[in-house]
C-alpha cells in the first residue's frame, strides 16, 4: 500500500472510533436497553410489577431502583432473571455489563460505553480474519475501514445490548476456525473452542453460525473422516456440551421465550419484506435515518442510492467467488446463506418479520463487508474495473458512511430504536407541567414504554401504576394529571366514574392510537 492510502485508511479508523463515543447518551434509552438495565439490577419483571403496583405514588428514582445493581440482588439473580423471563438471551453480555455498571456507574453514557469499547475489538478481529481468509494485509485494512465507518456498526456500538460483543465473537470464531484448519494443532483448536463457547453464550443465533462452519468443514474435507474433521467434531462436541446448561434453560422456560418473541410473528406483505432486506443492506454504507414513515420524496431519493449499493454488493460477492480461491468463496457464501436462510425462510413460509430486524443478520452483513473489501483492495480488481472506477466506488462508500454517522450522531432517535420514539413528545408535554402525575395501567406494554419514558422525565414527575380491578381515587396536590398508554376507553371511563370531578381530554395520538390522556378538573 502507498503511504497516502495508509494515512487515508488510518484516518477512517480514527473517524470510526470517534463516532462510537461521540454523543453516547444523545439517543433516547429505548425499550430493549431498559430491559438490559432491568437484567443488570437482578430484578425480574414480575417482581417489578408486584412492588410498584401497590396503589402508592412513586418517584422517578423509585422506578430507577430497578434499573441499576442493588445490594439485595446478586449476579446469580441477573442470570436467573434471564433464564426465567428471557431465555432467548444468553448471559455473557449481561454479566459483563453488571460488573461494568458497578465499576463505572449506571448512567446512559456509562452503560453504552461498554458496547462502544467492546466494538473496538472488532477491528483487530476482522483484520485477523482477513489475514486467514485472504492472506492479504491490504484487504484487511480495507475491511477495518469499512467496519469502522459503517453507520450500521456505529449505531449498534452505541446500544446497551449484546450486538457489538456478538460482532467481535463472530469474527474471532471465524478467524480461529480458519487458523485451526490451517495449523491443525491442539492450541489452535483450543482457541476455536473458547471463541465458539463465548459466541454461544453471547447470542443464541451463534448456533446458526456454528452450523455454517460445520458445513464448511464438511465440504472442504469432502465429507470424509480425516484428522481435521475428527478434530472439528471433538471441539464441536465440547462446545455444545458446554452450552447444555443454557439449552436446558431455554427448554424449561420455552413459554417465556415464546411469549417475549410474539412480535416476530406479525405478518407483512412480501414486498415490504423485500424492501426491508434491501434497505438493511444499504444501511451498512448509507443511512440518513429514513424509514417507511419518512416523506415519500426522501424515499424516492434514497431508492437509486440503495439500488446502486445493492449492485455493488452483488457484484462484490460475484467478483470474490470468481477470483478468490474456491475455499474463500465457499466460506463467504456459507456465512451469508446459512444464517439468512434460517431467518428469512420462516418469514416466507409461515409469515413473520424476523428477517426485517437487521441485528439478527449481523453474520451476513460482516460477510458482505468482507466481499466489498475484497473488491476494493484485491489486485484482481484492476483486470475488470479501471483504477478510477474503483476509486470512485471507494470514495462514494466511505463518504456516504461518514455523512451517515455524522447525521445520526446528532439525532435523539433512529430506526434502531424502533417503537417508543413517541416518548420524546410525551416527555416534552409532561415536563412542561408544574407538578405532574402520570397514571399508567400496568400491562406489559405500559411497562415496556414507561421504563424508557422515565429516562426522559424530570424528577418532579410522580408515577402511579394501577390494575383494572384497582381503580384509584386521583390524589390531590398535582397541577396536571396524565394517563399514559391507556389500553382502551373502558378503563378511562372507570377512572372518570370514580373521579367525577375530572373530564378526559385526548391529548396525544399516533396512528389513531391514544398514547397520552389528560384529566382536567371541571
Amino acid at each position: 500500500m502507498t503511504r497516502e492510502l495508509k494515512f487515508f485508511l488510518a484516518f477512517l479508523l480514527i473517524i470510526g472510533v470517534f463516532f462510537r463515543f461521540f454523543n453516547l447518551d444523545r439517543k433516547f434509552y429505548w425499550y430493549d436497553e431498559t430491559f438490559t438495565s432491568l437484567r443488570i439490577s437482578g430484578y425480574t419483571q414480575t417482581e417489578v410489577v408486584q412492588q410498584v403496583t401497590n396503589g402508592k405514588v412513586i418517584t422517578i428514582q423509585d422506578l430507577m431502583h430497578y434499573q441499576r445493581p442493588n445490594p439485595e440482588k446478586s449476579l446469580i439473580d441477573t442470570v436467573k432473571g434471564l433464564a426465567i423471563e428471557e431465555p432467548q438471551l444468553t448471559p455473557l453480555y449481561f454479566i459483563t455489563a453488571r460488573f461494568w455498571v458497578m465499576l463505572f456507574g449506571h448512567s446512559v453514557a456509562g452503560i453504552r460505553s461498554l458496547s462502544a469499547l467492546i466494538s473496538l475489538l472488532a477491528f483487530p478481529a476482522i483484520y485477523w480474519l482477513c489475514l486467514e481468509l485472504f492472506s492479504s494485509p491490504r484487504i484487511g485494512w480495507f475491511a477495518v475501514a469499512l467496519l469502522a465507518v459503517s453507520p450500521f456498526h456505529v449505531l449498534y456500538a452505541q446500544e446497551a445490548r449484546p450486538y457489538s460483543l456478538w460482532t467481535v465473537m463472530l469474527l474471532l470464531s471465524s478467524a480461529s476456525l480458519l487458523q485451526a484448519l490451517r495449523l491443525n494443532t491442539i492450541c489452535s483448536w483450543g482457541v476455536y473452542l473458547v471463541t465458539t463457547i463465548l459466541g454461544f453464550y453471547t447470542h443464541l443465533l451463534s448456533v446458526l453460525v456454528f452450523f455454517g462452519q460445520a458445513l464448511y468443514v464438511a465440504i472442504i474435507e469432502r465429507f470424509r473422516w480425516t484428522k481435521t474433521s475428527a478434530a472439528f467434531t471433538f471441539v464441536s462436541g465440547a462446545a455444545l456440551l458446554s452450552f447444555i446448561p443454557w439449552i436446558v434453560a431455554v427448554i424449561a422456560n420455552f413459554h417465556a421465550a415464546y411469549r417475549t418473541t410474539q412480535w416476530s410473528k406479525s405478518k407483512i406483505h412480501l414486498l415490504s419484506l423485500a424492501n426491508n432486506w434491501a434497505a438493511n443492506i444499504g444501511r451498512l454504507f448509507f443511512d440518513f435515518g429514513m424509514t417507511s414513515e419518512s416523506p415519500k420524496y426522501q424515499l424516492f431519493l434514497a431508492i437509486p442510492v440503495i439500488f446502486s449499493l445493492l449492485i455493488i454488493v452483488g457484484y462484490a460477492i460475484y467478483f470474490l467467488c470468481k477470483n478468490a480461491p474456491q475455499n474463500v468463496g465457499l466460506f463467504i457464501l456459507i456465512s451469508i446463506g446459512v444464517t439468512a436462510s434460517a431467518i428469512i425462510l420462516p418469514d416466507l413460509i409461515i409469515g413473520g418479520i424476523r428477517s426485517t430486524k437487521s441485528r439478527y443478520l449481523i453474520p451476513c452483513y460482516l460477510s458482505i463487508q468482507l466481499a466489498v473489501a475484497y473488491l476494493l483492495a484485491s489486485p484482481f480488481s484492476f483486470k475488470y474495473l479501471n483504477k478510477k472506477t474503483l476509486q470512485i466506488i471507494a470514495i462514494a462508500i466511505f463518504s456516504s458512511s461518514i455523512f451517515s454517522c455524522a447525521i445520526s450522531s446528532q439525532a435523539q432517535t433512529w430506526w434502531t430504536k424502533e417503537s417508543g420514539s413517541f416518548n420524546l413528545s410525551i416527555a416534552r408535554i409532561v415536563n412542561q407541567a408544574t407538578r405532574p402525575l402520570i397514571i399508567s395501567h400496568f400491562s406489559n406494554y405500559a411497562l415496556n414504554q414507561t421504563l424508557p419514558l422515565s429516562y426522559l422525565l424530570e424528577p418532579k414527575v410522580r408515577l402511579l401504576f394501577i390494575f383494572k380491578e384497582n381503580i384509584p381515587t386521583i390524589p390531590n396536590g398535582f397541577s396536571h394529571v396524565f394517563f399514559t398508554y391507556p389500553p382502551g376507553n373502558l378503563i378511562l371511563n372507570q377512572i372518570k366514574e370514580k373521579n367525577s370531578k375530572y373530564n378526559i381530554e385526548k391529548f396525544y395520538m399516533k396512528k389513531n392510537k391514544i398514547l397520552l390522556v389528560q384529566f382536567i378538573e371541571r
